[in-house]
């Protein structure tokens, strides 16, 4: 399913945030797009991720950007400092109308500032906090898309049981229609009818071409398919498997159609279980 989140904090040291985005894959796919320094925290976020989500293509970014004053120390180095002091006025002694370093130029001149490191661990445990909040906020986004998926499937299972409940009480009747119109084409097609037999073979023929079992089966499976969405959870591939089965139940349906009536029927039963099975693909 598709879904997105983010999450921002400021921090001392900047602005760091956390962006999820997922859409629709049969299966879990894990992308990461961050700055070396949070490369570190891959596995974990990949651990964290596959704990909530079973299906989709996901990408995961960490931005941060650090304050021009972050990390600056309280003084600086002073050992450098008095060795280019000492240097300064190596040069003007040799060089007296030589210009003199301004303060901007020294405190950019390397090291005098010390190494102005960021605290990484307080970074990481801020990035996973933040990484977890968008997880959730994932989950939420997620939820709310199965829900209207959730109604979408339900509708369709309620037009497959209008076109099979319209059809079972005429079944009867076109079975028997077919058994006779197959007795009154053999007899014409039979120089020497043998009546008995001829009843024998299209009452055979009559108990092949009877769709009951399907459309048993077929109710069967719709009642799996909404007890399976009632549970709610990961139910993906489980729905899955059903859409293959309630295919096949329309397919045999098909096979079997002695009429226009029973072949249109099929027709709709699985334009309407290709829609649901399109709509499967997006549940976890």
């Amino acid at each position: 399913m598709t879904g997105y989140a983010v999450e921002t904090a400021e921090l001392a040291a900047g602005s760091l945030s956390v962006e999820i985005r997922a859409v629709n894959s049969r299966y879990l796919d894990l992308g990461f797009r961050m700055a070396e320094d949070f490369r570190a925290l891959e596995p974990q976020l990949r651990e964290r991720i596959s704990r909530q989500v079973k299906r989709g293509k996901l990408e995961c970014r960490i931005a941060f950007q650090a304050r021009e004053n972050a990390g600056l120390p309280d003084a600086p180095n002073a050992g450098l400092l008095d060795q280019l002091l000492a240097l300064a006025d190596a040069v003007r002694a040799r060089m007296p109308d030589a210009t003199p370093m301004s303060v901007a130029e020294i405190l950019r001149w390397p090291g005098i500032l010390g190494e102005t490191r960021l605290d990484l661990d307080a970074l990481h445990a801020a990035a996973l906090d933040l990484a977890d909040r968008a997880l959730r906020e994932l989950e939420a986004s997620r939820a709310r898309e199965g829900d209207k998926l959730k109604a979408i499937l339900l509708d369709r299972i309620a037009a497959i049981r209008g076109h099979t409940a319209a059809l079972a009480p005429r079944l009867p009747e076109i079975v028997n229609a077919y058994r006779d119109k197959l007795t009154r084409r053999m007899e014409e097609l039979l120089a020497t009818p043998e009546r008995d037999r001829i009843l024998q073979e299209v009452a055979l023929y009559a108990q092949k071409i009877d769709v009951d079992e399907e459309l048993g089966r077929l109710e069967s499976h719709l009642t799996e398919v909404e007890r399976v969405l009632q549970a709610g959870g990961a139910a993906g591939k489980r729905l899955d498997f059903l859409m293959q089965e309630l295919n096949r139940e329309a397919n045999t349906l098909g096979s079997k159609s002695v009429t226009v009536e029973l072949a249109q029927v099929s027709v709709e039963l699985k334009v309407l279980i290709e829609q649901m099975r399109e709509q499967v693909q997006n549940i976890e």
